[in-house]
């Protein structure tokens, strides 16, 4: 498969290139920053230079173009502010979005959060936001009905070795959970074409993965 990763030198999206690469993938991932392209190839990704908070659909289609699969792993970081928390998190989830239905990507992986329906939507508060952001990307990518698309709603995410199982549902208690476990859940996703038009949370469990994605 021929997979594209916007926010491709976040963790989850590094690790997830290196479960796709080693099983023979081709894996393209979007940046910004063109200094990032060693960490990406090291992982065995080729870096597209593409700023979504400056690029328009068309742009974003051109550089998918031929993909099998898109995911949505990028976000604005911890230390960035409410705004960017829309710019990106929300807006850049639904620019690739409509982006993949212009260019006929059909499958489309979005890493959102936990608990993202329950924000104060009176609070300016910057993880208020963020859930509001994730909440109404997860939203605009449900109604594309184009799209063979699956929402992932992680747990806390620590950067632990994986478990290998997990524990996944519509609603979960919450909890953490390693990010090489958040890609092995993405890499499973995308090898077995499980999870079309499911929104699920997960958090580390009982479960191996490969079970639990069967399941979905």
């Amino acid at each position: 498969m021929d997979i594209v990763i916007a926010g491709g030198h976040g963790k989850i999206a590094l690790l997830l290139s290196s479960l796709l690469s080693a099983d023979g993938h081709r894996v393209r991932g979007l940046v910004r920053n063109p200094d990032h392209a060693d960490d990406l190839a090291a992982a065995g990704a080729e870096a597209v230079v593409l700023d979504l908070e400056q690029a328009d659909d068309a742009a974003v289609a051109e550089a998918i173009s031929g993909a099998d699969a898109v995911v949505f792993a990028a976000g604005a970081g911890a230390n960035s502010g409410a705004a960017r928390k829309l710019t990106l998190d929300r807006d850049g989830a639904i620019l690739l979005a409509d982006a993949a239905v212009q260019a006929g990507v059909t499958r489309y992986l979005l890493v959102s959060a936990i608990g993202a329906d329950r924000f104060d939507p009176d609070s300016d508060d910057v993880f208020q936001v963020y859930l509001r952001a994730k909440s109404e990307a997860d939203a605009a990518v449900r109604e594309r009905d184009e799209l063979d698309w699956t929402i992932l709603r992680p747990g806390g995410l620590l950067d632990e070795p994986g478990t290998g199982a997990i524990a996944v549902a519509d609603e979960v208690p919450r909890g953490d959970i390693p990010r090489a476990d958040v890609a092995a859940v993405l890499a499973e996703l995308l090898r077995t074409g499980g999870g079309v038009h499911r929104q699920v949370e997960l958090t580390s469990g009982p479960t191996p993965i490969a079970e639990a994605v069967a399941g979905l």
